[in-house]
């Protein structure tokens, strides 16, 4: 198996030929035919009793040529590829065989997409905006009110109409041209107006409405919806049975020590702030790092080839099914509720993944430019704070994550270095 040439045939495109000799071609027939032997009858054997040479006198020489091929093709392209010194970012494509037999071996062509030739520009000394870092008094303030509503009881009333931040008990049948839909009905439903849970100007339009009186909602589904309800006109029959109202528990040193480890106000106050200023500094700091990887993304040239985008795409998609999946959610069931096709959520993802390879890209460029390197002390390191966090043995850690896996983080992290402590805050 040798390579037979490798030239480039177009921006991040190289065509390779690649050959199999005719002994290691013949040896591939072979194991293809030991593979299959046991299923195989020909007239007047016993099943799995005929010889290979029987076999391909009746169905011919070529009769294992194709699985011989799946037999040498992973070995001979790998091969080819290190040998041509190129490092690809997707699977070969527009293969061709022209020659396959056992005298003459196998001749491949195909076409490799190869990691692209980067240009850096600036990398070093560029500007950018620090976020605060510290929480305001207001910050603390609407955090002691998320716990004050996170605490807070329903209460029930009776003597008024539900109003925005009510939660009505309601039932509901919805209705388009005069005929009930599929899915478009429920029964003592708590509904919590404001909550943008149901489509837009519903709750609104329950709003205003008393106890056990029954009203229309008219609403217009949105584009977006499923096909068979985007952009028509519903009307929803419904009937409130209770209304009920949130209750927010006094902001006192009670309220405190329910909640809390803390005894007073002050305390807790304290301690909400200390929390909130690191969180706000891990932000600034990924954002500030953000701002700069965006710069030096503008700044390199390079043409980035579609796969690794549709890759990434692909890699974060079915990271989010996997996610869905520990909650017991179906990927395709959650499309369904929230009225996309497979197309449409894929969209939402490119912006992201596209910014990704980019910065991957350049931060790649940056550790070749300054010849970065991950010490075995530091590779030990960074498997012993990942044993720390996954409470894993550091041996476990290391045969689940591959040495060159841990070196390139370390190195990414390094190249993200240079570019901050280079760089002005704005």
């Amino acid at each position: 198996m040798a390579l037979k040439s490798s030239n480039k045939v177009e921006t991040n495109v190289y065509e390779l030929v690649v050959t199999v000799t005719p002994e290691d071609f013949t040896e591939a027939c072979k194991k293809a035919f030991m593979k299959q032997r046991k299923s195989i009858a020909l007239p007047g054997f016993r099943k799995g009793k005929a010889t290979q040479g029987m076999v391909e006198k009746m169905y011919g020489e070529a009769a294992f040529y194709e699985d011989a091929l799946e037999e040498v093709y992973p070995v001979a392209v790998t091969s080819a590829i290190e040998e041509a010194g190129l490092k690809t970012v997707d699977a070969p494509f527009d293969l061709e065989v022209p020659v396959m037999s056992k005298a003459e071996g196998v001749e491949m062509k195909m076409k490799v997409t190869v990691y692209p030739e980067v240009k850096l520009g600036e990398y070093k000394g560029l500007k950018a905006t620090m976020l605060p870092t510290e929480a305001s008094d207001e910050d603390v303030d609407a955090e002691i009110e998320n716990m004050r509503e996170r605490n807070s009881r329903l209460i029930t009333v009776e003597d008024r109409a539900a109003e925005m931040g009510d939660t009505a008990e309601i039932d509901f049948e919805g209705f388009v041209d005069g005929v009930a839909f599929d899915g478009g009905k429920g029964e003592n439903y708590p509904l919590e107006l404001g909550s943008g849970s149901f489509i837009p100007g519903f709750e609104e339009q329950v709003a205003g409405h008393k106890t056990e009186e029954e009203f229309d909602v008219n609403v217009t589904f949105p584009e977006e919806y499923t096909p068979e309800l985007a952009g028509k006109d519903a009307v929803f029959k419904c009937k409130i049975h209770e209304i009920k109202t949130k209750e927010l528990p006094e902001l006192d040193d009670e309220f405190v020590k329910d909640v809390s480890e803390f005894d007073t106000l002050d305390e807790l106050k304290a301690d909400i702030k200390k929390q909130m200023d690191e969180k706000k500094a891990q932000e600034a700091k990924a954002d500030f790092e953000n701002q700069l990887i965006e710069q030096v993304c503008d700044n390199m040239e390079v043409e980035i080839p579609q796969c690794m985008f549709d890759k990434r795409t692909d890699e974060m998609i079915q990271d989010y099914s996997y996610r869905l999946q520990m909650q017991g959610i179906d990927l395709n069931t959650y499309l369904s509720y929230l009225g996309q096709d497979m197309d449409s959520f894929k969209e939402t993802f490119k912006q992201g993944a596209e910014s990704q390879v980019k910065a991957m890209i350049a931060l790649d460029a940056i550790v070749e430019a300054e010849k970065i390197e991950a010490s075995d002390e530091e590779i030990d390191a960074e498997a012993a704070k990942l044993a720390e966090q996954y409470q894993m043995d550091v041996e476990q850690v290391k045969k689940a994550v591959p040495v060159d896996q841990l070196a390139s983080e370390i190195k990414t992290r390094k190249a993200v270095e240079i570019i901050v402590d280079s760089a002005v805050n704005a």
